[in-house]
Formats: structure tokens, sequence, C-alpha cells
């Protein structure tokens, strides 16, 4: 684990279930995180342009003691999102430290990344309900049928992202040398995030056109 912090804009791969293992770098930093008012912790379902606007407004807030901490969890960013925090991250309020989890840091804008120092922390969540390497040992129809416990809706009706995310890293990392596989990987990742994405399509799409390892 990476213990020295280097500007005030950090990238973290992995979920909320990261986020003792980030408390307890901060502790080693010298920074207090029990019961401390200038941290601000939220995990995000998607986090979208609104989220990112309001993120700004608070650190521009003056905090009750030293420098502020943002602690952001989210298992996607919308384009517009990106575009507020690059803005915000390229001309930081005064005293504000942001740290920003998500499963897949290639899904960041290339801008966005290059203003944050990526950290490493030991991954404790358990979110992978499908088997990258059973998969693409699988032919397409079984393929189409392991995809269906990422497709499932929670009782508002909504999917979860964080695994289909996890998913799309553990495959991208299993098809490092396999360039045709990287392309259906990326091209699903690119819209999954957005507002109103089809996402059974788009996986469905990496079922059929990412070649049997």
């Amino acid at each position: 684990m990476r213990t020295k912090l280097v500007g005030s804009a950090h990238l973290i791969q992995g979920s909320a279930g990261a986020v003792p293992q980030l408390l307890a770098l901060l502790e080693k930093e010298g920074i207090e995180t029990k019961a401390n008012p200038d941290i601000y912790l939220r995990e995000y379902a998607r986090f979208g342009a609104d989220d990112a606007r309001e993120l700004r407004e608070r650190a521009g807030l003056r905090g009750t003691g030293g420098g502020r901490i943002f602690i952001v969890a989210a298992p996607a960013l919308t384009s517009e999102a990106q575009n507020v925090l690059l803005k915000t991250f390229e001309e930081p309020a005064a005293g504000a430290s942001f740290f920003l989890i998500v499963p897949s840091p290639q899904s960041l804008l290339p801008t966005l990344r290059s203003r944050m120092q990526v950290l490493v922390v030991e991954p404790s969540d358990g979110d992978e309900l499908v088997d990258a390497g059973k998969f693409l040992a699988a032919p397409p129809e079984k393929r189409i049928e392991m995809l269906k416990p990422l497709l499932e809706k929670d009782d508002d009706d909504k999917r979860d992202l964080r695994p289909i995310l996890t998913f799309l890293s553990s495959l991208e990392g299993k098809l490092a040398k396999v360039p045709e596989g990287l392309r259906a990987v990326y091209g699903a990742r690119k819209f999954i995030g957005d507002k109103g994405a089809l996402l059974k399509p788009l996986l469905e799409e990496v079922a059929l056109l990412v070649p049997k390892v």
C-alpha cells in the first residue's frame, strides 16, 4: 500500500469495501478519521453531474479544523460528472483533498485520471458474481445465461453497476493479449455508466463478440 499522498486528488480501484483501508491509510498520514466533521464520505449508485457540482460546492466551504477530505465511492460516473470533476481538480479549493473509488479506473476520462494520484489498497469486497475465467471458456449461449445475476434488479427496480464493472475489469485482465476481446469490453464500459444505458444488450454484445479463451 502506498502511504505517501501526493497532490489533492486520488484514485482508488475498488468499491465502498475499500473505505476501511483508505481510512487506515489516512490515519498513518496523521489524519484523525473518527468523528471528524471534515471528512465527507458518500457512496453513490450512479454519480452524475449534479452530484459533482454539489461536491464542488461543499469543497468550497470552510472546514471546522484542518483540511477537508472528500471520499466518493461510485460504480460509474457520467461523462458530464467527470467534466465537472476535472474542473474541480484543476483548481481545487484550498485545503480540500479528494478520494475517488471506482471499480474500473480505465473507464474514466484520460484527462481526469491524469490529474489524480493512483493509490493501491487491498481489495475487500465480494462483488464478483460471474467468474470471468469460466465466462471466457463458455460458448455464447452459456455466457448469456451466466450474465443473469448481473442483470437482476433490486427492490427499487434498479441494477447495481458495481458487480457489472467488476466483471468487466476481470475480463480485461484476462484479455490483455486478445485485442478483439478488449475492444468489446471497452465498448461496453464506455456507455454502461451513462444515464439510460441499456445494460442487457451491452453485456450480451460482450458475450457474443469476445472470443473463447
